[in-house]
């Protein structure tokens, strides 16, 4: 019989999981908390809290349940199985036992309202709630609104709401980095994180990668200028992505001010000594907490956004790896390959095709990413589960068996390895070999820039084609990079150097850098 999986959450997490179990041949069943599938992606429920009431959905059945906990059957250390248990909107009490447990509620679950931390707002004469609970900017229309942090949602919020309110003002603690999403010659800003800038940032000291990219971001819009500078540098916290933010600025409809100080009635005076009178609402997008209330409190306790997990999966403690938490990540980079890559190494230890190391092992990788966080990001409960997108990818796809091997390719098809290395780090490239390889992969490694520029033109223009300014500079990067590579294995692996002599490989590569020769 095929093992039979509970997926509880039916958001991005929650289906690219069903789909890794699928591929693996096992049978998966979702919780999910609303009618539908999508989770935060779906608008009508995008700012709701995962693990409510939730509707379990098999092949051919649909009913409505209320979800109540999870627990290891007496027989775990033999079986590693689990008994969940579900009331069905009647209130009958439902029983199911499964082989293995994926948790996809992500760490948007319960708002984060520190209301102790805002002397006053009992007395407020106004409206008050936290982001999530935000809809649309038209019923504050000519009103007075104060947003509360400078996160994405803050950012978002504060920059919707200008377009229709007399006046925002965008509270904030530290100020923040604002980073474009259009990038350079209008590029997707996620399309210029190659695995070539992530080899220059290793070997570069961290306060030197930080003040070029602060420079950088600075050529756009001064932030001290604009009351948004931080103490803190660019990469020691999770940036705030926001093309707008700079214009309503500018325009006036947003002001920053520092903290809040105190609230009288509709009144806020900030740590400044400002004070604005004739407040009508408060939008606290103060983040959220995250916690797993159906599992045993002893088996996966969380304490200030910290849960015990190695590689943000797996309880170290566990007798049996049966049980495994995915997409609870902050990254910087999209959410959902990650969850699917996590997805693909957990199957796969559900199975007993990988296996995870000692408790010892677990416990050291744990804590050794606790004080890497601590060193590089300033405090803040939004950086306990902080990872890089390239490097965290790279680490779960050698554990599934599937991490590009840059070597490889450049010797077996330079047409791809110039992709890989220096174009963006797109999902098929852990899907070019070992398990779950996908025969399209290259192509479609190799058409990335053409998909994305594809969408963008919907207009014929009977103009040449601009040359790509920023190609030599990536060039030289890619130059350097592959220097390092060769110096080292022409002095670790002399064997190599004649396969590595560029006259070997050069014609295989001239297809893909046309104009060059």
């Amino acid at each position: 019989m095929s093992r039979r999986v509970c997926v509880i959450g039916g958001g991005s997490s929650g289906l690219t999981s069903i789909k890794s179990c699928l591929e693996e041949g096992l049978e998966p069943t979702c919780f999910e908390s609303s009618d539908d599938i999508g989770g935060l992606w779906r608008f009508k429920v995008r700012r709701t809290a995962a693990s409510q009431s939730v509707l379990i959905s098999s092949t051919m059945t649909m009913t409505k349940n209320i979800f109540l906990q999870v627990k290891p059957r007496p027989d775990f250390s033999r079986s590693g199985q689990w008994d969940v248990e579900t009331e069905n909107k009647k209130g009958e009490k439902e029983k199911h036992i499964f082989d293995a447990v994926m948790i996809c509620i992500g760490h948007h679950c319960h708002p984060n309202l520190p209301l102790h931390d805002f002397p006053g707002i009992d007395t407020f004469k106004g409206q008050y709630f936290h982001s999530r609970d935000y809809k649309t900017a038209e019923e504050w229309r000519g009103k007075r609104v104060v947003v509360i942090g400078i996160g994405n949602s803050g950012g978002d919020i504060a920059v919707e709401l200008s377009r229709v309110t007399k006046q925002v003002f965008l509270s904030t603690r530290r100020g923040a980095w604002i980073l474009n999403r259009v990038g350079r010659d209008g590029v997707p800003i996620d399309f210029q994180f190659s695995r070539v800038l992530k080899m220059v940032q290793s070997v570069l000291p961290f306060g030197l990668v930080c003040r070029l990219g602060e420079n950088k971001v600075n050529q756009r819009f001064n932030h001290s200028l604009y009351s948004l500078q931080p103490k803190h540098r660019l990469f020691s916290q999770h940036p705030t992505v926001n093309d707008e933010l700079p214009n309503r600025i500018l325009s006036g409809t947003v002001q920053v001010k520092s903290n809040i100080r105190r609230i009288q009635g509709s009144s806020i005076e900030f740590d400044d000594g400002t004070v604005e009178d004739n407040i009508d609402l408060v939008v606290f997008a103060t983040g959220y907490n995250f916690s797993f209330p159906f599992l045993p409190s002893s088996m996966l306790p969380v304490s200030g956004n910290k849960a015990n997990l190695y590689k943000y999966m797996f309880p170290p403690g566990l007798e049996r790896p049966t049980l495994a938490v995915i997409g609870l990540v902050q990254p910087l980079g999209a959410i959902m390959p990650i969850s699917e890559m996590q997805a693909r190494w957990a199957t796969r230890v559900f199975k007993g095709l990988n296996t995870l190391p000692s408790m010892d092992c677990m416990l050291k990788d744990i804590k050794h990413k606790e004080e890497t966080i601590a060193k590089r990001y300033v405090t803040s409960q939004r950086h306990t589960i902080q990872v890089e997108y390239i490097d965290y990818m790279d680490q779960i796809a050698y554990q599934v068996g599937v991490r590009p091997s840059l070597l490889g390719l450049l010797l077996r098809d330079p047409g791809v390895w110039l992709c890989v290395l220096l174009g963006p780090c797109a999902p098929y490239q852990y899907r070019l070999r070992g398990p779950g390889q996908w025969d399209g992969a290259r192509q479609a490694i190799l058409t990335t820039w053409d998909r994305m520029a594809g969408a963008l033109k919907t207009r014929p223009l009977d103009i040449p084609e601009p040359k790509q300014s920023s190609l030599p500079l990536t060039l030289t990067m890619g130059a350097a990079a592959l220097a390092l590579g060769y110096y080292w294995n022409i002095h670790n692996h002399p064997s190599l150097l004649k396969a590595l002599d560029p006259t070997t490989w050069q014609d295989k590569i001239k297809p893909y850098l046309p104009g060059l020769w």
